[in-house]
């Protein structure tokens, strides 16, 4: 795991207007991994993010960078508690609601469809998503939209541009540290 990925992936997260990003990356050494996880909550934490491992499978690891005051506010959203609920997660505090993620991500090679809420997708796009089967949609891009298209045009569009942004900035010297804000 480099900061020019964590940069390439997470931008969104990084600039404060997603939740959260997913990103995979070797691991050959869990113990080192973990070291570097938590080096990089150590620059993370005092701007209100954080980095988790979700799961390893076949030497790779899936990590988790989010905003927890963020991802709480999401969570809390009826719609989305309500998928949850509906989905098998019993607890509403987000500790265990991430801990129940992982169980689910652990138990299947597939990825449990209300991940979703936990990288700031519309509610109503991840019941659509669940309920249709991936299919009918209207719009794909960091998603599947099925609901206000406009609105996802909009935040696919910020998305792409932060990235450049973000990337540009760290090729002309700005740290990671710097550029979570």
């Amino acid at each position: 795991m480099s900061d020019e990925m964590i940069i390439e992936l997470c931008s969104p997260t990084l600039a404060g207007i997603k939740t959260g990003n997913l990103f995979s990356c070797d691991c050959e050494d869990p113990g080192r991994l973990l070291n570097e996880v938590r080096r990089y909550n150590s620059i993370f934490g005092k701007k209100g993010i954080c980095m988790l491992i979700l799961s390893i499978k076949n030497k790779r690891a899936l990590i988790y960078l989010f905003r927890p005051d963020r991802l709480k506010k999401d969570l809390a959203d009826t719609e989305a508690a309500a998928i949850l609920r509906s989905r098998g997660y019993q607890e509403e505090k987000i500790g265990r609601q991430i801990h129940t993620l992982k169980e689910r991500l652990s138990q299947s090679d597939d990825f449990p469809h209300e991940i979703g809420l936990f990288l700031s997708y519309p509610p109503g796009d991840v019941r659509c998503f669940i309920e249709q089967k991936a299919r009918n949609y209207q719009l794909v891009g960091c998603w599947k939209a099925y609901g206000n298209v406009e609105e996802a045009k909009r935040k696919f569009d910020q998305y792409k541009k932060c990235k450049a942004s973000y990337v540009r900035q760290f090729a002309g010297g700005m740290s990671l540290c710097d550029l979570a804000v």
